[in-house]
C-alpha cells in the first residue's frame, strides 16, 4: 500500500507513524504493531499507532524521529507493508518466564532496544522479567558486554585505564571532583565519564558543569585526556552504553533498578577501564543499608569485573549523613574548589576521596598511598591538575568559589534545643534540595552548618535553604516543618525522636548512577 506523507510536529524517542482507521485495517495492524517504510531506497520500521480523523484515510502521519530518517516531503508517496515483530520478543517472553538467556539472545534484545524496535511496553515486560526472577552472572556479563558494544566506546593509547564510580545515594556527594584531579596528578589516566542526576540534588555532570562545559565528543574527550591524564564529563553526550539511559527511562518510573551492575559496568567495558574502584555508600537513608548487603553487592562487582576482564574493588562508605556541607551543583562546586585549593576541607570528603584513591592507587602497587595522596593535595598539584581539566574542557582555569553564582533567596533554619545533632536524615535532605530546585536550578540547595556529632545550642543555625524562587522555597520548609530532618539531643538520650502516628511508611526509591 502507498501513503502520503504528513509530517507531524510529534517528538518521539522511537519511530512512530499514525494511520487512519481505514488504512490500519487494509493493512491488518493494530495499535503497537510495526510497519515497514520504503522511500528513495530508504526503509524504516515504525510502531503504528491508529487515529479516526487525526489522520485522513490514504495519509500516513510521521513523527520527528521517521520524518528526519526518511527526509520525504509532504504529500511525499511512501510504500508501506506490515513488518513481523522482533525475533527478540521470543527472549523477552522466556525471561518472563524465568528462563536463563544464552549471550546471543541477549545481545539481540540490547540490540533491538538500541535500534528502537520494540515499544515501550516491551522494554518494560523485559525490565519487569529481570527485577521478578534476577539474572544469572553469565547473564549480567552479557548484558553489559552488549550494552557496551552498541554504543561508543573510548579508546587510548595507554591500556591502563583508571575509573571510579559510586552506586549513589548519598547528598553531597562530590568526591570525584577530587578524586579525578588527584589521580591525573599522580600521572595515572582516569577519563571519568558522569551522569547527571536522576533522583539526587546532582550528579558529577551538574556539579562539573558549574566550572566548564561537560558535553564533549569523543575526539574532544580524548584531547582532554591527552593533555591532562583525565576528564569530568557528561556520558550521555558521546553515547557510551545507550541502553543504558532508555532502560533507566523504564526503571525510574517503575521504581525498580534490577540493572545496577551491567549498568554501572557496561560504562566501564566502554572506556576501557582496567582498574575500577567502585564506591559503595552504606547506610540509612540509601540504597545500601547494612555492611552486609555492601559485601554482597561488591562480591558481585568484584565477579562480574573478572568476566569483564576489568580489575574491581570496592569500599563500603559510611553514609548516615550528607558529605561535606555543600548538597546543589552550585554550593558543591564552591565546596570542591575551597577543599583543593590546599587540601583542607570537609574531614569526611577528604577522607573519602584518600580512601577511595588509595584503593587505585593500590592497583599500581604504589607505597604508602595515603602519604602520596596527602601530598598531591597539600601541595596544591591536584588544584593545579583540575584546573588543568577545567581549561581542556573550556572553562574558566582561575575561577573562584565566589565567582559560582548561587541562588539569592535563603532561609535560615535555626535549632529549637541544645545538645548534639544525633542524626541527619539523608532523604528529607534529598527531597528539600530537590524540590527548591537542584540540580536544574544550579544555585539551588541546602548548605549545613553542623554535622553529626556537633555541638548545637538553642538558635543555632543547623542549614540554609537555597532557592531562585519563593514558591520552592515554600514547599521545602512545608517538608522541614513536616518532617524530622535533623536530630538534636542529649549525647546519650535514649529518645531519638518523636514520631507522630500519621508519619508516612514507605521506601523511597533511589536511582543514580
Amino acid at each position: 500500500m502507498f501513503l502520503k506523507a504528513r509530517p507531524l510536529e510529534i517528538e518521539a524517542l522511537k519511530p512512530i507513524v499514525i494511520l487512519n482507521r481505514e488504512d490500519a485495517d487494509e493493512l491488518d495492524v493494530r495499535p503497537l504493531d510495526r510497519v515497514e517504510l520504503m522511500v528513495n531506497n530508504k526503509k524504516l520500521i515504525a510502531i503504528v499507532n491508529v487515529a479516526e480523523v487525526f489522520v485522513l484515510e490514504g495519509e500516513i502521519g510521521l513523527s520527528e524521529t521517521v520524518h528526519e530518517k526518511l527526509g520525504v516531503k509532504m504529500g511525499e508517496k511512501i510504500k508501506v507493508k506490515p513488518s513481523e515483530p522482533p525475533e527478540s520478543l521470543i527472549f523477552i517472553k522466556n525471561k518472563l518466564s524465568g528462563n536463563v538467556l544464552k549471550s546471543k539472545e541477549i545481545e539481540k534484545i540490547v540490540i533491538d532496544v538500541v535500534g528502537q524496535r520494540l515499544s515501550d511496553i516491551e522494554i518494560t515486560a523485559f525490565v519487569t522479567g529481570l527485577y521478578i526472577h534476577g539474572m544469572a552472572m553469565n547473564e549480567v556479563a552479557a548484558l553489559s558486554r552488549a550494552m557496551a558494544e552498541t554504543g561508543k566506546n573510548l579508546k587510548f593509547k595507554t591500556k591502563e585505564i583508571f575509573d571510579k564510580h559510586s552506586i549513589g545515594g548519598i547528598p553531597g556527594d562530590k568526591t570525584s571532583m577530587i578524586l579525578v584531579p588527584v589521580i591525573a596528578a599522580a600521572g595515572l589516566t582516569i577519563p571519568k565519564t558522569s551522569s547527571r542526576a536522576i533522583t539526587a540534588p546532582a550528579g558529577t555532570a551538574d556539579r562539573m558543569e558549574c566550572l566548564c562545559p561537560v558535553d564533549l565528543t569523543l575526539e574532544e574527550i580524548k584531547r582532554v585526556v591527552r593533555k591532562t591524564n583525565g576528564c569530568l564529563v557528561w556520558g550521555g553526550a558521546v553515547e557510551l552504553a545507550p541502553a543504558d539511559d532508555m532502560l533507566i527511562q523504564i526503571e525510574y518510573p517503575l521504581s525498580i533498578d534490577p540493572l545496577l551492575l551491567p549498568s554501572v559496568m557496561s560504562k566501564k567495558k566502554a572506556v576501557n577501564a582496567k582498574y575500577v574502584v567502585i564506591d559503595i555508600p552504606t547506610g540509612r537513608g540509601v540504597k545500601i543499608k547494612t555492611p552486609q548487603e555492601a559485601e554482597d553487592l561488591a562480591i558481585e562487582f568484584i565477579e562480574l569485573g573478572k568476566k569483564l576482564k576489568i580489575n574491581v574493588n570496592c569500599i563500603s562508605t559510611f553514609a548516615d549523613q550528607p558529605i561535606g556541607y555543600g548538597i546543589g551543583p552550585a554550593l558543591e562546586a564552591r565546596e570542591v574548589l575551597n577543599t583543593i585549593e590546599n587540601g583542607k576541607g570537609p574531614k569526611d570528603l577528604i577522607d573519602k576521596v584518600s580512601c577511595l584513591s588509595s584503593v587505585l592507587f593500590d592497583f599500581k602497587k604504589i607505597k604508602n598511598p595515603k602519604d602520596k595522596i596527602s601530598h598531591i593535595l597539600k601541595s596544591g598539584k591536584a588544584d593545579r591538575k583540575l584546573r588543568d581539566i577545567i581549561a581542556a574542557q573550556g572553562g574558566n582555569p582561575k575561577i573562584k568559589p565566589e565567582d559560582i553564582p548561587v541562588a539569592d533567596k535563603v532561609v535560615k533554619i535555626k535549632s529549637n534545643k541544645s545538645g548534639r545533632v544525633l542524626w541527619i536524615n539523608n532523604h528529607f535532605i534529598t527531597r528539600m534540595a530537590r524540590v527548591v530546585g537542584a540540580p536544574k536550578d544550579k544555585g539551588a540547595g541546602i548548605l549545613l552548618h553542623r554535622k553529626l556529632a556537633d555541638k548545637v545550642k538553642k538558635g543555632d543555625i543547623l542549614f540554609e535553604i537555597y532557592a531562585e524562587k519563593n514558591y520552592k522555597l515554600r514547599k521545602a520548609l512545608e517538608i522541614f516543618e513536616e518532617k524530622n530532618v535533623f536530630g538534636v539531643g542529649k549525647k546519650y538520650s535514649i529518645v531519638l525522636a518523636e514520631i507522630p502516628e500519621e508519619e508516612e511508611r514507605k521506601k523511597y526509591f533511589i536511582l543514580e548512577r
